[in-house]
């Protein structure tokens, strides 16, 4: 859940003040891993960064101030970022100013204190304050983490809870299934094999357009910092920067609102859903130099302003929610826009051709419509020519970048692994006393006084 914060002067102070402080710690860190294994050629991990941060904070005393458990969580963010880099999930780690650092995690309620029932209230910061919040949760529990966000000139705090299933599942279950193609035209095509549904692109990022190129070329006009030559920007730019990210998120809060009701129409009266497993980081790929690079732009922009991947992810943990099924169909091996939903015959179509004709049955229906049909016959087991049940559909629903992102680590995972290390570093002596190995202490000895 998120809320919206309202901090006054002082309090606002003090949270750009740990912000900065946040941002060092995370420079600082991945320029220590850098270092040391291009000097020395040694690997550091997450453990050996966490264990130097008491002799950080006597070198640089104001950390002092800011809770141990949330620098750790600092860390770990550094720890996963190289863990995904190393796994080639993700590009070379990178230092980040404080217009790209968004803010710092409170892994446990150590560090903070809720004041709500789900609606409103006041956040806690340990060595911040008492700060008042606004927004509503839909369910509502005990508080186990808390994330601070500050984005265009506003502070958020990203609070999860845990909540009981009972409280989750509704007392009266859906029945429905139904099939859903996504597409730029009409961004959801929906069919439960008898009634269909087409619900048009709202087309947010193009009805804006003009009004964010109009501020952009205003701010194009201001005189832009440029630090080689120390030149500072000039407050007219500052303003015109203000300007433009208003516009962008004035279209990426309309276009959330939008998933959000959408998906909860559409879980509202079903159970199962299945759609196609989609690749969007592929699909919105730059072009080749020489291969249509402006209609591939313009492809581009109709997929991202309709959101394909935040579709599926709202619908899915929706779905989820009130123990549903989610079945992502595999589009290269059922072919869905190819292939005839009442006898199975597969045909190759170009994206001109909006109507599907069989040659075999005769069938004609509108193509998006069609493909929805197959993916539903598919996840029931009743496509012809297809042998899958819903047993088997379940399967595909976990994308490869799911299972991979989770092998990085977490901050669960980190702590199972905290509890094995701790047991497996300690010794007991003959008189059953606990005592610490001496290889600890000489690796202790060893490192230096501060992260870089």
């Amino acid at each position: 859940m998120t809320f919206r914060l309202y901090p006054n002067e002082k309090t606002q102070y003090a949270l750009r003040y740990h912000r900065k402080l946040h941002m060092d710690l995370y420079n600082a860190a991945v320029n220590n891993r850098f270092t040391q294994y291009q000097i020395y050629n040694h690997r550091i991990d997450y453990f050996e960064q966490q264990n130097c941060l008491p002799a950080f904070k006597e070198v640089w005393i104001e950390y002092k101030e800011l809770p141990s458990h949330a620098l750790q969580a600092t860390l770990k963010r550094v720890d996963f970022a190289f863990e995904r880099w190393l796994k080639g999930l993700a590009k070379r780690p990178r230092f980040k100013s404080i217009r790209h650092y968004s803010g710092w995690t409170y892994p446990d309620c150590a560090g903070f204190k809720v004041e709500s029932d789900g609606e409103n209230g006041y956040l806690n910061l340990s060595k911040i304050g008492r700060i008042q919040m606004r927004g509503q949760a839909k369910y509502w529990g005990k508080p186990t983490t808390c994330t601070i966000l500050y984005r265009n000139g506003k502070w958020y705090a990203s609070i999860t809870v845990n909540v009981l299933d009972q409280v989750l599942k509704p007392e009266i279950l859906p029945v429905g299934a139904i099939g859903i193609d996504l597409g730029c035209n009409s961004a959801l095509s929906i069919t439960d094999g008898d009634n269909h549904q087409q619900i048009d692109a709202p087309k947010f990022l193009r009805n804006a357009e003009h009004l964010i190129k109009k501020a952009s070329k205003e701010k194009r006009r201001k005189r832009q910092p440029f630090r080689k030559k120390k030149i500072f920007a000039s407050r007219r730019w500052k303003k015109a920067v203000i300007k433009v990210s208003k516009l962008k998120r004035k279209v990426a809060n309309q276009r959330q609102n939008w998933v959000h009701q959408v998906a909860a129409q559409i879980t509202s009266s079903n159970r199962m859903v299945a759609t196609e497993k989609l690749e969007v980081k592929n699909m919105t790929a730059k072009a080749k130099k020489g291969k249509r690079k402006k209609q591939k732009t313009g492809l581009n922009k109709s997929i991202l302003d309709v959101g394909f991947g935040m579709l599926r992810s709202t619908i899915k943990y929706k779905v989820e929610q009130i123990g549903g099924v989610f079945v992502e169909v595999p589009t290269r091996q059922v072919k869905p826009s190819q292939t005839c939903p009442k006898c199975g015959n597969q045909r190759k179509k170009t994206l001109n051709i909006r109507v599907h004709e069989c040659s075999v049955c005769n069938y004609r229906q509108n193509r998006d419509i069609a493909a929805a049909e197959v993916m539903l016959y598919w996840a029931k087991g009743i496509l012809p020519g297809s042998g899958t049940v819903l047993v088997d559909a379940e399967s595909p629903s976990s994308t490869a970048s799911t299972s991979q992102s989770k092998l990085a680590g977490s901050m669960r995972q980190l702590g199972a692994k905290k509890r094995q290390k701790s047991q497996s570093n300690f010794v007991t002596n003959d008189l059953g006393d606990v005592e610490t190995p001496i290889d600890g202490v000489r690796g202790a000895s060893r490192r230096e006084a501060r992260l870089g």
